[in-house]
């Protein structure tokens, strides 16, 4: 059996994540099938411009699939030689806001199973939220904390984890070194 590639991406706002993303799935030289997470909202204007210049970016070629919710399943049907990119984590996350934490519990553990069972090289996008100040809210809370514990436990089982700030990209798995 091939062995398959799991990066993780991470990075603050426009700190250029999704462009070290597309870069790696561009090098692979690969069948890029490109999972959006966002939904769209056809009244948010600001939205749909920041939707339609990650639209901009991608190559014609690559096949893009709109998977909001169903992120575990989406990548275990893809077989073949593909590179997934998944951009991103948080926007997905948020998606599943409203799930409690047993539900959540029970999605986190079935990506992972995903993730480890995969059969493609495949790239996550995550967003770096838990640098800043705690988050007034309960909801902001929650998907702050949920948000680093997936990307941790993603970073765990990944064979490479990007940090982009400053445009660069740093490969901490080269500097740095695993939590126990």
């Amino acid at each position: 059996m091939v062995a398959i590639m799991i990066s993780l991406v991470t990075g603050a706002t426009r700190s250029g994540k999704s462009e070290w993303a597309e870069h790696l799935a561009m090098r692979s030289q690969k069948n890029v099938i490109y999972i959006a997470t966002a939904t769209r909202y056809p009244d948010d204007a600001e939205w749909e411009s920041r939707l339609q210049k990650h639209c901009d970016r991608r190559p014609e070629n690559w096949q893009t699939l709109e998977v909001p919710i169903t992120l575990a399943k989406s990548i275990l049907e893809i077989k073949g030689n593909y590179y997934i990119l998944v951009d991103s984590l948080g926007t997905w996350l948020s998606n599943l806001l409203k799930e409690d934490e047993l539900a959540w519990s029970k999605i986190e553990i079935e990506l992972l199973q995903a993730i480890q069972s995969c059969a493609v090289d495949i790239t996550f996008v995550a967003e770096e939220v838990g640098w800043g100040l705690v988050p007034e809210y309960k909801l902001g809370r929650i998907f702050r904390d949920r948000l680093g514990g997936l990307s941790r436990k993603i970073g765990a089982i990944a064979d490479a984890v990007y940090l982009v700030t400053g445009g660069y990209a740093v490969n901490l798995t080269q500097i740095g070194e695993r939590l126990p």
